[in-house]
C-alpha cells in the first residue's frame, strides 16, 4: 500500500503537540502566560524576563526541530511512493536478478540460467524441489566462459513429469585440469505481477518470487 504524505496542516498540529509534550505547554500558551506576567509586574521592578526568552528560544528549537524530522519523513515517504511506481513499470520487462530459482510451468521446458567465470570441461546441474530434495541432475557437458542457458524438460531422474512450481538448481564445474570454476545461478525472465504490500516489493515472474534489489538488469520484453 502506498503510503501518503502528511500534509502541512496536520504536520503543524502535530509539531504542536510534540511540542507540549516536551515541555509540558506549546507556543501559544508560553506566549499567554508572558503576556499574563508582563501585564501583572510592578512597573517600578519589572521583572527579568531573561529566563522567558530562553524557554521561549527552547519551544522554537523544539518546534523547529519537529518540523524538519516530519519534512524527512515525507521525503522518505515520497520516495518509497517512487519506487514502489517504478516496480510497477516492470510488468511485462525481462529482468535478470541473482537468485538459483527456477520457474516450471505446466507443460512447458524451464530454463536454467548460470554464469561461468571461465571455460568448463564439465558441468553437472542438480536441481531441488521447495523442501531440498534432490529432482533431477544434469550432465551439461563442457562450456565456454560466460552466460549459458540450459533446457530443463520438467522431469525427474526417472522421468515422470514433476509438478509445476518454483524449484532451484545449483552448478558444479571443474576445467580441464580437473580445478574448479565459479558457476553463478541467476534467474530470467518476464515480470508478471508486483506485490507492494510489504517492506519488501516482490516481483512475480510465473512461480518464482523476487525481491527488486535482487534485479541486475530490465530489458523490454517481446
Amino acid at each position: 500500500m502506498i503510503t501518503n504524505v502528511t500534509t502541512g496542516a496536520t504536520g503543524a498540529s502535530a509539531a504542536e503537540a510534540a511540542m507540549k509534550k516536551s515541555t509540558g505547554m506549546n507556543k501559544d500558551d508560553f506566549l499567554k502566560l508572558f503576556v499574563t506576567q508582563l501585564q501583572n509586574q510592578d512597573p517600578l521592578n519589572p521583572q527579568d524576563g531573561t529566563e522567558f526568552i530562553g524557554q521561549l528560544a527552547q519551544l522554537t528549537q523544539v518546534e523547529q526541530a519537529y518540523n524538519t524530522n516530519t519534512n524527512l519523513q515525507n521525503l522518505l515517504n515520497q520516495g518509497n511512493n517512487s519506487t514502489s511506481f517504478a516496480a510497477v513499470s516492470l510488468i511485462g520487462k525481462e529482468v535478470q536478478a541473482l537468485g538459483s530459482q527456477v520457474d516450471l510451468q505446466q507443460g512447458a521446458t524451464a530454463q536454467l540460467n548460470l554464469f561461468l567465470e571461465g571455460s568448463a570441461s564439465q558441468v553437472n546441474l542438480t536441481i531441488r524441489d521447495e523442501n531440498g530434495n534432490v529432482v533431477k541432475t544434469l550432465d551439461a557437458g563442457a562450456l565456454a566462459a560466460g552466460k549459458a542457458s540450459l533446457a530443463w524438460d520438467g522431469t525427474d531422474n526417472s522421468g515422470a513429469a514433476v509438478a509445476p512450481g518454483a524449484y532451484t538448481f545449483n552448478a558444479a564445474a571443474v576445467d580441464v585440469n580437473g580445478e574448479k570454476v565459479a558457476a553463478t545461478p541467476f534467474i530470467k525472465g518476464r515480470v508478471d505481477g508486483v506485490d507492494i504490500s510489504g517492506t519488501n516489493l516482490i516481483l512475480s515472474l510465473g512461480n518464482v518470487k523476487l525481491n527488486l534489489t535482487d534485479v541486475t538488469s530490465v530489458a523490454q520484453g517481446v
